[in-house]
């Protein structure tokens, strides 16, 4: 009998092995293999093996990956630091999923269910990534402003930044009317859609049409004006200069 382990947690990992020899005895152990790539070179090299322990979330991303390129028929056992909700719903579908951290009682049960071929010998993939898988965002298309006494929406297109000021959030538009919000610039900055805007710094949130320069600064950081805005010294960190440079060139 051949047992694939793929962990990318090392500890994890040395706990699996210890467990599958306690209740497999006399068993091959292939692995560790810690990448998707890694795993699935080893596949298309050797022959399927018996059973597979496999980890959600590797260092190169969702395991998922790996079945999707090499089709097994070999029952897997996955481990996963996901929410137990999700992972209950699929033992209906007789698939296991161990909860890190391993509980040894609930690593037997998983081979017991093994061992009497309760679980499936395919993966229904498409309903692993939907249950598993981060969920998309949904990001806000409007935002309710305070304007004395009154209270509007803005539709999103029209912001061109958001900017923090003694401790007060922001919002102005293109045509540069300038409104306060109730939320903090970090607060706001998880409501909009990271490829339309960028937080250049602690004190602005600026939408790419927002920018009317960009200029070399000393220390390998970047000077940039916004229009309509009197502030002549905005300054991107050394640190966001490659990650602001990669979001311009989106």
């Amino acid at each position: 009998m051949k047992i694939l382990v793929i962990e990318d947690e090392k500890p994890a990992a040395n706990l699996l092995i210890k467990l599958i020899k306690k209740h497999f005895g006399e068993v091959e152990i292939i692995g560790n293999f810690d990448t998707i790539t890694k795993t699935i070179q080893w596949l298309r090299e050797n022959s399927a093996p018996t059973l597979i322990f496999c980890d959600i979330q590797l260092a190169d991303g969702l395991s998922f990956e790996i079945f999707e390129e090499v089709k097994l028929s070999t029952p897997i056992i996955f481990t996963t630091a996901f929410d137990q909700y999700a992972i209950k719903a699929f033992q209906v579908n007789a698939i296991d999923y161990l909860l890190k951290p391993i509980d040894p009682a609930e690593f037997s049960r998983a081979v017991d269910k093994y061992k009497t071929n309760q679980i499936k010998s395919t993966i229904e993939l498409e309903i692993l990534k939907e249950l598993l898988s981060p969920k998309k965002n949904t990001f806000k298309s409007r935002f309710l402003v305070r304007f004395g006494e009154k209270i509007q929406s803005v539709p999103i297109e029209e912001i061109s930044f958001f900017f923090s000021e003694e401790r007060v959030t922001f919002l102005q538009t293109q045509a540069g009317k300038k409104y306060v919000l109730d939320s903090t610039l970090e607060q706001t900055e998880a409501q909009v859609n990271p490829a339309e805007y960028f937080r250049i710094n602690r004190k602005y949130l600026c939408r790419m049409e927002a920018i009317d320069g960009i200029f070399a600064f000393s220390n390998s950081r970047l000077k940039v004006t916004l229009k309509n805005s009197t502030d002549s010294d905005i300054l991107i960190s050394r640190e966001k200069v490659s990650d602001f440079k990669q979001w311009l060139d989106q």
